[in-house]
């Protein structure tokens, strides 16, 4: 036999290769039992609802950075809960007031009652969470350890309640939020959306409802008076304080002082150990 006519021995190309080998796992994929099929299917579409879903928080997150949250969740509860129960005279007041125009001394008196780490830690206090957990060991009653970040977070996107579901997704929004907004944002947003009476949410609802005055007006005692409701605005009463909310204003006002002032928020350096406040109620 001459040369010429000897069967050809070189490899085929790669590209047919590949075509082979897709075309033998087509064949494999069709001959899988029909429920197997149905597994996979089912797996791929989760998948595709899970990266779109994330994605999506994650966008709404970067739009709020930019603009004002027209409501929040937590609103939206107490509206729905109101028509529910036939509450037809309750009113809601909330108004956006931009950081530029709201006293120093408000974020700072939040900061100063509610997590006086906020400036420095990434949105969760892992000390106060580990405090909470030996007091719960040793038999005391289970005590917040919410960063500010924490009840921004579940304030705008989440419900009331102490299910694992709501505090994995309050802890997946407390990480896009710090990791998309600057830390003068999230204050902003929450003393924007936090509840600070029966039915007023936010600081420009709630200067002029209780002090008759723009938010930009308010002192360091007025702003510790609003500070010192918030474990529990609908029980506790700026417009008529007891002397717990007393008690805890004029503590938060000290804390205040001792922290330097408005400048702590801007500042890197840690205090020592953040002081704790009046027992919460």
């Amino acid at each position: 036999m001459s040369r010429h006519n000897r069967p050809s021995t070189a490899a085929a190309p790669p590209s047919f290769r590949i075509l082979d080998r897709l075309s033998i796992l087509g064949v494999a994929m069709s001959t899988l039992p029909p429920r197997r099929s149905l597994v996979l299917r089912l797996l791929r579409l989760a998948a595709i609802l899970l990266l779109s879903w994330v994605g999506l928080s994650w966008l709404m997150v970067l739009l709020l950075r930019f603009v004002p949250p027209w409501t929040s969740a937590m609103m939206l509860e107490r509206r729905v809960g109101t028509w529910v129960h036939g509450e037809h005279d309750f009113q809601l007041r909330q108004r956006w007031v931009p950081w530029s125009e709201v006293s120093p001394y408000v974020p700072l008196a939040m900061v100063a009652g509610e997590d006086q780490k906020f400036p420095f830690h990434h949105g969760f206090d892992l000390d106060s969470i580990q405090a909470a957990i030996d007091a719960a060991d040793d038999g005391k009653r289970l005590r917040g350890a919410s960063t500010i970040s924490q009840q921004t977070a579940k304030n705008l996107f989440l419900w009331n309640g102490r299910s694992f579901v709501r505090k994995g997704l309050e802890a997946y929004f407390t990480v896009l939020i710090e990791w998309t907004w600057p830390k003068r944002r999230i204050l902003e947003v929450y003393m924007n959306i936090a509840e600070l009476g029966d039915g007023i949410y936010g600081v420009g609802a709630a200067s002029d409802s209780f002090f008759h005055l723009p938010p930009a007006r308010l002192s360091a005692a007025q702003a510790a008076r609003l500070a010192a409701v918030l474990p529990n605005p609908r029980r506790l009463r700026v417009d008529r304080p007891t002397p717990y909310v007393l008690g805890r204003a004029e503590w938060i006002q000290q804390q205040m002082s001792q922290l330097g002032g408005p400048a702590y928020l801007d500042s890197r350096t840690p205090p020592h150990e953040p002081a704790r406040g009046p027992r919460r109620r």
